[in-house]
Order: C-alpha cells, then structure tokens, then sequence
C-alpha cells in the first residue's frame, strides 16, 4: 500500500474493505482520502500523530455478535489514538493541546467533548487532554493507557493475587502481559511468563523482573512450565489460547484463577480447531479444582482508570515499572503492522506513527 500520507490538505484513512475468513491479508483494507473534517460546535479537530494497534481489533473486522459492534464494510478500522488538537469549538480544549481519543486508523479526526456521552460511557470514549509531566504521550495507549487498565483489572479484580502466589502470563512480554507480570511482582509473586522468541523471553526476565519465561515455541513447554512452578499454578493470565493454555491446564492449583483476557492464538481461524477437544478436561478441572474462570472486558470497569493510571504513573517515575514501544512508521504501513501483531512479530506495544 503506497504511503500519501504527506498529501496536504486531505485526511488519509484505511477503511476495511472486506471481512476476513480466517488469516487477516492486504486485500482486506483500503487506503481512501478525503477532504479533512470541520469541528462543529462542542468538538475538536484532531490530527493524529500516533494510534495504537491491539488484539482486539481483530474481532471488529467480523460481522457477528460481540460486545462491541463490528466495524462496517468502507468504515474506518477502529483505533485509541493521540494527537493535537487543530480547531476547537469546545471550553474544555484549545488548539494546540495534545489529546487522547478515539482517532481509528486516519490522519484527522473529530472528537466529542465528554458532555456528548452518558456518564458510564464519558471516562472510556470521550478524549482527554494528556500531561507530558506524567509520561511521554505515547503511554496513553499502552501503560498507562487501555493495556495497562486492562492488566490491573484482570490481576487485581479477578486474579486477586496474595503474595507468595505463583502467577503465569502468557504473551508476557506484550502491552498487557508485560504490566501483568510487573504488578504481580509488586504484590510479592513467584512470576513467569510465556514468550515466544529467546529475545523476548530475556527482556520478560532481564528487564521486566519476572522470575522465569519459558517459550510457546518449545516441543517441551509442559515440561518447563513444571519446572519454573513447583508448587503449581494458582493465577493465569490468559492472553493466548490455544497450546499454552493446554500446557497450564493440568498444572492449575486448586481454586486457581484464571482471568481471560483473549485468545489471540484463534483469532485467525475460520473453523474449529482439529486438535483434541480440551471441554472435558476443563470441565473436570473446573469442578475438582474448584477453578474460577471468568472472561472480562476492560471497559467494564473504567471506574478503576484514575486508581491505576496515579499508582502507575508513580511507579513509571520513580523506575519501579518499565515498558518497551514497537512503533511503526506510515499510516500505510497499518495493516502489514496489524497483521505481523496477529502473528506475534511484535516487540512490545504496538504503535503506528502518522505523523
């Protein structure tokens, strides 16, 4: 897909062009321009200089029940995003201010003020101005952003972890698993994560201060994944699906918790999988091992933000929390990003510079 993103005067957008069956390609979005918006009263006008590529976005190209609605054929693909603010006909923003929102993957973009939504729905869509004192901007859309909210309500509100606890992170070394682990050190966990590349799985060690990572790629991860839990696994944090979740299945402790964050390793696949079918086996561990299993979306629960993002930010500050930026140049460059982040090639959160 050619980069026009320095045409001037236009507003450059990738749309979706056709629903996947199966493994996302090229041929499923579109690069469109048009002219750039205006503000009407009450909004802004936002060029987006960063947008966020996540997991999530996957399910949004499918025409299905979910709990968010699809995106539409021609629709710009969904995205959280910065940039600046360029007109304002709204008291809460001026020209100039950096902003947090809803951008999708475009170059301009007009953002409601938070009047415009209900009060439950205000804290998680509408923008917000962004304080470099805190952190760098980019942080919004990772760390401090929606994958660290998500990390902090999965762990604490379902996880519950008690120190001396062995806490298993799959895709650890990713925007949510990487603040997963981190916070569970912080409560005085035994943690190990779940990598793919040996790159990876030191920085989820080295850096990041996780006890152990083993990788996904292994012909002997079961094995492993025994030896760096001994005494058995009581939280797992479940980014992935597929032959981790397999692995750690007959490890679970009893009354373990296992907060269900995705399953990024079928999100690709247009049928059931062919592999053994593991519903009797988690059945029988739900009920013998008293498991708690519980799947959540992390705008349930965006009451918790302002908690979060003031313990975070202290953390970020004071170095006690770390994390590691994948960003991509280009627009254009999107859905060839979004397609390697589905196929685990990323390193870190997953950004795209626009501008």
């Amino acid at each position: 897909m050619p980069d026009t993103s320095s045409e001037p005067h236009m507003n450059h957008k990738i749309v979706l062009a056709a629903r996947p069956q199966g493994r996302v390609r090229d041929e499923h979005f579109r690069e469109e321009h048009a002219p750039i918006p205006s503000a009407s009263d009450g909004e802004i006008l936002v060029r987006t200089s960063m947008f966020s590529l996540d997991p999530y976005m996957r399910g949004r190209m499918n025409d299905g029940p979910s709990y968010a609605a699809p995106v539409a054929i021609g629709e710009v693909m969904t995205a959280r995003g910065i940039g600046t603010v360029i007109e304002s006909k709204c008291a809460d923003f001026a020209a100039g201010d950096t902003v947090f929102g809803h951008t999708g993957w475009q170059s301009h973009c007009v953002m409601r003020p938070p009047a415009a939504y209900a009060p439950t729905a205000a804290a998680a869509m509408a923008p917000r101005a962004l304080d470099s004192a805190y952190a760098p901007p980019s942080t919004a859309l990772g760390i401090l952003g929606m994958p660290g909210l998500t990390a902090y309500v999965g762990l604490q509100v379902i996880g519950a972890p008690a120190a001396g606890e062995t806490v298993v992170v799959s895709a650890a070394s990713g925007a949510v698993g990487a603040v997963v682990g981190q916070l569970a050190r912080m409560r005085g966990c035994r943690v190990v994560g779940v990598a793919g590349a040996a790159s990876k799985c030191d920085y989820v060690v080295e850096e990041l201060g996780f006890d152990a990572c083993v990788s996904h790629h292994s012909a002997t991860l079961a094995e492993e994944l025994r030896a760096a839990c001994p005494d058995g696994i009581d939280i797992y944090f479940e980014n992935v699906g597929g032959k981790t979740f397999e692995a750690v299945l007959p490890q679970l402790n009893t009354f373990a918790r296992i907060p269900v964050c995705g399953s990024i390793a079928n999100y690709n696949s247009s049928s059931a999988p062919s592999e053994v079918n593991y519903m009797a086996a988690l059945q029988r561990a739900m009920t013998s091992k008293r498991l708690h299993m519980q799947g959540f979306i992390v705008s349930d629960r965006w009451d918790l933000f302002e908690e979060y993002h003031a313990q975070m930010s202290a953390w970020i500050r004071a170095g006690r929390a770390h994390y590691k930026e994948d960003i991509v140049d280009g627009l254009a460059n999107a859905p060839r990003a979004f397609q390697g982040l589905l196929a685990g090639e990323n390193f870190g959160k997953l950004l795209i510079r626009v501008s």
